[in-house]
C-alpha cells in the first residue's frame, strides 16, 4: 500500500508529489500524459520566478524535482476509486489496480480517448496522448497520428521531421489549426495526410500494431510503430460521482486546504471548484493538497501535524553546521 495516491501528472499533480517525496511518503503518480494542459501553452510569461518558459520546459523542471524526492510516475488513466478499508484503492483503464492511504485529485482535463475497441488494451503499449513527450522515442520510425486544432498539427510538424513515416488521420476536410503550418507538414515526402476519416478499431497482440480506417467508403488498414492521439481536452469526473461531491460543472468541491468532502480524499488544480484555472494556482493548491494529506497519514499513524514544508531545509542546514532560521512545526 502506498501513503499517497496523485491522479494527474499535470502542474498540479506534480507539486503535490514534490511537496509528498520531501516529507518522505511513499507516492505514486499516475496520469494519463505529462503535463495536460500546460503543454498548450508554448510560452508562460506569468510563472513567479520563471521569466519565460514553455509549459512542457516547466512541466518537465516539477517532473524532475519530483522525482528527485521519491515520488514514482506512471502513465495510465485512473477510472475508478472507491473506500477499501482504512484506505482507498484505484483502477486503471489497463486493469492494474493500486491502493493508497489517501488520494489527491490533480487530474484537470484529460486527453480525450478515441473510444474504439483495442485503445484501452494498448494504451502505454504503443500508444501515446502526448506527442511532445514520447515522440522523440519514435526517431526514424513509422508513426499513426489521430489528431486536430493546434495541438494536432503541432504535433504532426514534430513527428514528420523525426518519423521515417507519418500517416496522419482526422475526421473533417482540415484538421484545424494553423492552416499555414499544416499546408507546410501536409507537403514533406515522408507525410500521408488522410482526411475525412473515421477510427474503427486499434490492433495489436502485446502493443500497438495497426488502426483500421473507414476514409471515401473503404476501410483500410495502417500499420505503424507508434500511434499518437491529440483529439483534444475533456473533464472527465464522471467516476467520481457518488465518492466525492462535484457542482453542476462536474468539478470538485474542495474547502481552502483542498479537501473533497471524503476524509482522506484531496483535490487541486482545474478539476477542483477554484475559479481562477492558472499553472501557479495550480501548483500552490497541490502543495496545500500534499501537506493536508501528509497531516491525514500522519494522523492516522499517530503522529504530529505539520504545517509547513521546512523539514529538509533544516535537516540539510543542521548537517551543514549553520543556525537555523526555520523549523519543522510538530
Amino acid at each position: 500500500m502506498k501513503d499517497v495516491i496523485i491522479v494527474g501528472a499535470g502542474i498540479a499533480g506534480l507539486s503535490a508529489a514534490l511537496y509528498c517525496g520531501r516529507q518522505e511518503l511513499d507516492v505514486l503518480v499516475i496520469g494519463k500524459n505529462l503535463g495536460g494542459q500546460a503543454l498548450l501553452a508554448t510560452e508562460i510569461q506569468n510563472y513567479p520566478g520563471v521569466p519565460s518558459t514553455s509549459g512542457f520546459d516547466l512541466v518537465k523542471r516539477i517532473e524532475e524535482q519530483a522525482k528527485g524526492f521519491g515520488a514514482e510516475i506512471m502513465f495510465d488513466e485512473v477510472i475508478s476509486l472507491r473506500r477499501e478499508g482504512d484506505g482507498f484503492r484505484v483502477g486503471t483503464s489497463s486493469g492494474k489496480e493500486f491502493s493508497s492511504l489517501a488520494i489527491i485529485l490533480a487530474f484537470g482535463k484529460t486527453p480525450k480517448d478515441l473510444g474504439v475497441p483495442g485503445e484501452n488494451r494498448l494504451k502505454g503499449k504503443g500508444i501515446s496522448y502526448c506527442t511532445i513527450c514520447d515522440g522523440p522515442l519514435f526517431k526514424g520510425r513509422t508513426t499513426v497520428l489521430i489528431g486536430v486544432g493546434e495541438h494536432g498539427v503541432e504535433s504532426a510538424d514534430m513527428l514528420s521531421k523525426i518519423a521515417k513515416k507519418l500517416y496522419w488521420i482526422f475526421p473533417a476536410k482540415s484538421p484545424g489549426g494553423d492552416p499555414s503550418l499544416f499546408n507546410a507538414v501536409r507537403s514533406r515526402s515522408n507525410v500521408e495526410v488522410i482526411p475525412s476519416a473515421r477510427v474503427l478499431e486499434v490492433r495489436g497482440e502485446k502493443r500497438f500494431e495497426s488502426v483500421l480506417i473507414e476514409a471515401g467508403g473503404e476501410r483500410r488498414e495502417i500499420r505503424g510503430d507508434g500511434l499518437f492521439v491529440e483529439m483534444g481536452y475533456v473533464t472527465k469526473t464522471e467516476f467520481l460521482r457518488g465518492v466525492v461531491d462535484l457542482n453542476e460543472r462536474g468539478e470538485i468541491k474542495v474547502d481552502r486546504i483542498c479537501r473533497t468532502s471524503v476524509e482522506g480524499i484531496f483535490a487541486a488544480g482545474d478539476v477542483t471548484d477554484m475559479p481562477y484555472k492558472q499553472a501557479i494556482i495550480a501548483a500552490s493548491m497541490g502543495a496545500i493538497a500534499a501537506l493536508s494529506a501528509y497531516n491525514y497519514i500522519a494522523k492516522l499513524k499517530g503522529k504530529g501535524e505539520m504545517r509547513a514544508d521546512w523539514k529538509h531545509l533544516g535537516v540539510k542546514r543542521e548537517r551543514e553546521g549553520e543556525s537555523l532560521f526555520f523549523a519543522p512545526v510538530g
